[in-house]
């Protein structure tokens, strides 16, 4: 806060330079956040979650692997889920504080992702999709069905994981940048600017 005293004793309150500094601060962040259209992005991510978790389903009545004994769908869905979530908050909160919440979730759902996209990749090295040995009555055993469906359904997991780890790294990368520019603005306070005020003398005693 500065303070001027003029001539006539009137004492002049200007405005906090670091908070005029803050609020402009602010709102170019909130215009390069929305610049991303992380509300676009987060619904994709979200998307992404509830088909994993949807496409995981059929595999419990097939073949069992270690793609669910792991869960690895169950929980890289709710990952992608809550990474969707957190990306919808920042657009309607845009704040430094969410910003770096976004940031180091996203780092997670990249990890997890890539996690997931190693497990599935093994999995369906190991499990290769059975002959068809014809019955009796020219038809392919089971095994071969369950084992096509199995692996049909983990090639479009693997796909849709394949998306998320590539979205979610966009992500990091975008809200990486933003946080290195505002971030020597974190230690200001978030009030608002303070507006001009005039304080005048007293009058004087008289004796």
């Amino acid at each position: 806060m500065a303070v001027a005293v003029s001539r006539d004793l009137t004492v002049q309150v200007m405005q906090d330079v670091n908070k005029v500094k803050l609020s402009d601060q602010q709102q170019r962040l909130r215009a390069a956040i929305h610049r991303g259209e992380p509300k676009s992005l987060g619904v994709s991510q979200v998307m992404l979650g509830l088909m994993v978790m949807s496409y995981s389903v059929p595999l419990h009545y097939t073949e069992v692997t270690e793609v669910v004994r792991l869960g690895v769908p169950w929980w890289s869905g709710v990952m992608f889920i809550i990474a969707g979530m957190v990306s919808i908050i920042l657009d309607r909160n845009s704040t430094l504080k969410t910003l770096q919440v976004c940031v180091m979730v996203s780092v997670l759902t990249t990890a997890l992702s890539v996690t997931a996209v190693t497990i599935y990749s093994v999995d369906m090295d190991k499990n290769p999709e059975a002959a068809c040995d014809k019955t009796e009555h020219g038809v392919c055993s089971e095994k071969h069905y369950a084992t096509k469906l199995s692996r049909g359904l983990k090639s479009s997991l693997l796909v849709f994981t394949l998306a998320q780890t590539v979205l979610s790294a966009i992500i990091c990368f975008l809200l990486y940048k933003q946080r290195r520019t505002f971030r020597p603005y974190a230690f200001l306070s978030e009030a608002a600017p303070s507006t001009p005020a005039a304080l005048n003398p007293p009058p004087p005693e008289l004796y």
